[in-house]
């Protein structure tokens, strides 16, 4: 039980605050406006979630490496190659399955399939860092005092309820609409606004035939 609050803990966390760097990053560098960044209603990121989970496990589990310098260098590479195979695979869902592009690279140098680049794994490889050495020894204490009070355990269950009832609807709605070729491999910000006005435009028919 402990572990499951502990790892809940960690993805609830990595997703909201996943959702807050993604809106800023928005708002002041790529798009230059505010914007929900993420594919569901609510404020929160999954994929940010289950990196940080990803980053917890191997900052902590032992390697068996007993040289120091080592064990760190090995950490640090797996980190880097891990964010990246999560940001492929949760691109790969969403380009092939849903039709959608979260985010895209084809503007950059030895990208694969648009979905990952060398540029955008090493700034994972430096954000691994950064996690690695000044921001785990502190999760480490603080999950666990976490865990520890289980008044908190309440506050992360509802979260991640409304997550789940946001992610079934946000898919469901999605799979209807994928069929429309117009929506089809679009950037997500313009899908988003396709998505908008399809929606209109339906309720405006539904409501035009019942009458």
């Amino acid at each position: 039980m402990k572990y499951l609050v502990i790892m809940s803990t960690l993805f609830v966390s990595g997703s909201l605050v996943g959702w807050i760097i993604e809106l800023l990053f928005r708002r002041f560098i790529s798009q230059k406006k505010w914007m929900n960044p993420g594919f569901l209603t609510g404020p929160y990121l999954p994929i940010y979630g289950f990196g940080v989970v990803f980053l917890y496990g191997i900052s902590n589990i032992p390697l068996g490496i007993n040289v120091n310098w080592l064990n760190i260098l090995v950490r640090i590479i797996i980190i880097a190659v891990g964010i990246t195979a999560i940001e492929f695979i949760a691109g790969l869902i969403f380009i092939k399955g849903l039709k959608i592009n979260l985010w895209g690279y084809t503007d950059r140098k030895g990208n694969i399939m648009g979905v990952i680049c060398p540029l955008f794994s090493i700034i994972w490889l430096v954000v691994g860092s950064l996690y690695y050495f000044f921001v785990n020894p502190f999760f480490v204490e603080a999950i666990t005092w976490i865990s520890e009070n289980l008044i908190y355990t309440y506050f992360i269950g509802a979260v991640i309820g409304a997550m789940a009832v946001d992610f079934s609807y946000s898919i469901k709605l999605a799979t209807k609409l994928k069929h429309y070729k117009e929506l089809q491999d679009l950037r997500f910000e313009e899908f988003k606004k396709r998505l908008r006005d399809k929606i209109k435009s339906i309720k405006f028919k539904s409501d035009k035939d019942s009458k």
